[in-house]
């Protein structure tokens, strides 16, 4: 059973300020939490129905058995899993150069976090080693966002900054390259594209907004083949075509 106080700290992390805090969040699922625990994500407790779902080398000083009933109560989701992790927040090793030859998403002002979790998965499928989000973006470690990511958070680092500040630097010190999408952009189809360089994705409602669209040096579109049909497309669906176009004709 868990005791009174564990309750009360995971019922806490469903808020940003609380992870804060804490330095703490939440994963819910044997597949995610095992993941994790590969990646040499630290785990603070683990509370599961079955130690037999999760890895062997998980210290019993931090696991608790319980019912699926009391599971059920500590959960975020509305179907539970069989077992839920509290870990420790990843250090940020991330130093201001080291992506100048790198190819790496900013994502600016993205809200939901079904959308987050999707971009960060997908940017871990295309090999990229960091994300930048600026201040408003939907948290990493929002319950929501990890679930999402499927255990992605664990290979990308997440820097949240002030993102003009960041992108007017990578142009000024080190001459990158920022694109970003629009629908009067280049056609991404027709492009020869770079290795390396800045993806910058907007809000789902308003785009990017105005003061990193002034940063903006390649503005390219997905062009739509339907007549009169979607104005627009999702912020993750189209995270996914541009940074398969940007990858088309490299080896993994």
């Amino acid at each position: 059973m868990v005791g009174q106080t564990k309750k009360k700290l995971i019922s806490s992390l469903s808020q940003k300020k609380y992870r804060d805090i804490h330095g703490l969040f939440i994963a819910e699922g044997s597949k995610l939490i095992n993941d994790l625990l590969t990646s040499g994500m630290q785990p603070e407790l683990i509370v599961t129905t079955d130690v037999s779902h999760i890895s062997s080398d998980v210290p019993d000083s931090i696991t608790e058995m319980v019912s699926k009933q009391e599971l059920k109560k500590h959960s975020f989701l509305k179907t539970p899993q069989n077992v839920l992790g509290v870990f420790k927040k990843p250090v940020l090793k991330f130093k201001f150069g080291q992506h100048s030859n790198q190819l790496s998403l900013c994502l600016d002002g993205i809200q939901d976090p079904g959308n987050m979790g999707t971009i960060i998965r997908l940017a871990d499928w295309f090999g990229m080693r960091t994300i930048f989000c600026s201040k408003d973006t939907a948290d990493v470690f929002n319950p929501k966002v990890v679930q999402a990511s499927m255990g992605a958070i664990a290979r990308i680092e997440i820097i949240y900054t002030d993102l003009s500040e960041f992108c007017q630097k990578s142009v000024n010190e080190y001459n990158m390259q920022v694109f970003g999408t629009f629908m009067d952009g280049k056609n991404i189809y027709s492009m020869d594209l770079p290795s390396s360089g800045l993806i910058v994705m907007g809000n789902e409602g308003s785009g990017i907004r105005p003061d990193i669209e002034q940063l903006v040096t390649q503005r390219i579109t997905i062009p739509s083949f339907s007549e009169g049909g979607m104005e627009s497309l999702n912020v993750g669906i189209a995270a996914a075509i541009v940074c398969s176009e940007f990858r088309r004709g490299q080896n993994p």
